[in-house]
């Protein structure tokens, strides 16, 4: 006769895995439900020009760190070299001091006005020269010499003390804004990350076809330029279209950022600008958007961005990082923020 067991019922234990399993499984399942879609390729090349218009104000900050950098350094050097002219000078002074004394002591000794500059606190001495008796005048000359020599040093100590605190203070400054720029730069190369190879491809394609297409040719049509210079600036900066954008590049020839891009086409017409939007804007004569004429520098974005105009509403340009220098209507580039004309 077969006997019927009756199924062994599963342990506490056991029970209290499966529902834990269970309420994590439908927990995932819920987040996935709710978890944020992800960003088609037109919301992630928004945000990527948007870290690149970021990327490139911290640049042009850096730029501007860079060249303050570079002119204390040559300051510095220039007054060092002044402080160690001047104390082989006091030295020589002091030698020519201590011939006269010398030629007292065999001629008789040393004067009691001699002694005291000797003494352990020359600098009384020197201060109260005027009124000791018995210096002969050219033992005079040379002691108020000597005495102008030492507060000339002085000074000029303190300022390269100075210009060091200042470099200092320069020099972390350019770390913060080379950071700041490299970290939007990496979030920009993240964001596009997300997009599968093909997106990518599709979006270098478009952004090169965009390039093509607005680099074009310089045509002023009946425009004429602000002046011959500037002529000359927009002319030079025209056989650079199609040359690439490259972040925090000096001035180019082959690319540029758009400061760099300014400053070479002028330094091409054979005047010197300054390197960054920042100094640029305050060059030359500031003029209102309907006074633009070719040639003249063009500010745009919070004056974290610059070209030149083109005539016909354009700015020459290098836009940004994965872009070409190109001629484009200024109503894409950003909102507008001022004008020189160098």
């Amino acid at each position: 006769m077969a006997s019927h067991r009756r199924p062994k019922a599963p342990s506490r234990a056991r029970v209290t895995v499966l529902t834990a399993s269970a309420a994590a499984a439908v927990a995932l399942t819920a987040q996935a439900a709710h978890a944020d879609p992800k960003p088609t390729r037109s919301e992630v090349k928004a945000k990527v020009d948007k870290l690149y218009s970021e990327a490139e104000k911290a640049s042009e900050k850096y730029n501007g760190a860079k060249e303050q950098q570079d002119k204390l350094t040559k300051e510095i050097g220039a007054v060092q070299d002044k402080v160690a002219r001047g104390q082989d000078e006091l030295n020589t002074l002091r030698s020519q001091l201590g011939s006269i004394a010398t030629a007292q002591y065999r001629s008789g000794g040393i004067s009691p006005s001699v002694q005291l500059f000797f003494s352990s606190d020359p600098d009384h001495f020197l201060d109260q020269a005027s009124a000791l008796d018995g210096l002969t005048a050219r033992q005079a000359e040379s002691l108020q010499k000597i005495q102008a020599k030492q507060r000339s040093l002085a000074q000029e100590r303190k300022e390269a003390q100075g210009k060091l605190a200042e470099l200092a203070e320069v020099r972390e400054a350019l770390g913060k804004s080379k950071k700041a720029s490299q970290a939007k730069l990496a979030a920009a190369q993240h964001l596009l990350n997300t997009l599968t190879v093909a997106e990518r491809a599709e979006l270098a394609e478009k952004e090169q076809r965009a390039s093509r297409d607005a680099g074009g040719r310089l045509d002023l049509g009946n425009e004429v330029a602000a002046s011959g210079l500037g002529a000359a600036a927009l002319q030079a900066a025209s056989t650079r279209i199609g040359m690439p954008y490259s972040h925090s590049v000096t001035t180019g020839p082959n690319s540029f950022d758009c400061s760099g891009l300014t400053q070479w086409a002028y330094h091409q017409a054979g005047v010197e600008i300054t390197r960054t939007t920042y100094t640029q804007i305050n060059q030359g004569t500031r003029i209102g958007q309907s006074q633009l004429k070719p040639g003249d520098l063009v500010f745009f974005s919070g004056n974290s961005h610059v070209g030149l105009y083109a005539g016909g509403g354009n700015v020459l340009h290098a836009p940004y990082p994965g872009a070409y220098v190109r001629i484009e209507s200024m109503s894409t580039i950003g909102s507008f923020y001022g004008a020189v004309r160098i």
